[in-house]
């Protein structure tokens, strides 16, 4: 019995979610003890024109990935202001069809400011920057596609969290 829990606390898949209403990142990785392991990493790309349409093919996506990689815990990124109000809401529900979409999964959220802290060391970097340091943490052989190295890099922030608590 104990022992199964410890291996529950090494071994963590963590999905990591960037939403978007027309395309949400994704990305895998999973902690060995100290070691992070990249599993897989892409895009949801929404074709529909109405906006529900775009939150069931989040749902489908999310649901597809989970069903697929069996991540123990998800991570996903917090809202943040933008200066137009209607993508504001469009965000947030993408981000709550996502979010939906992980059914029985513990959801963890992060700011934006503190994912680029985790994994650049400065709150407001630049997005080729959190591209890179995703590129570089996980040993990956190019740079990710800014969506996914987002998702990626919110994992990682949950990894950091995760690890600093142990």
């Amino acid at each position: 019995m104990y022992y199964e829990y410890i291996l529950l606390i090494v071994n963590k898949r963590i999905l990591g979610i960037d939403p978007g209403s027309r395309l949400t990142g994704f990305g895998i990785i999973e902690m060995h003890r100290q070691q992070v392991i990249y599993i897989t990493s892409g895009c949801i790309r929404t074709h529909s024109k109405l906006l529900p349409g775009r939150l069931q093919e989040i749902y489908a996506g999310i649901s597809q990935i989970i069903a697929e990689h069996q991540p123990t815990v998800a991570a996903i990124e917090q809202v943040f202001m933008h200066r137009n109000v209607s993508s504001a809401l469009k965000l947030g529900q993408a981000r709550g069809a996502a979010i939906v979409a992980c059914g029985q999964l513990s959801v963890h959220e992060y700011a934006p400011t503190q994912v680029k802290q985790a994994v650049v060391g400065k709150g407001h970097a630049e997005k080729i920057q959190v591209q890179h340091m995703v590129k570089v943490l996980l040993t990956l052989s190019k740079i990710p596609q800014a969506d996914a190295a987002d998702a990626l890099a919110i994992a990682l922030c949950h990894a950091h969290q995760f690890n600093e608590k142990w």
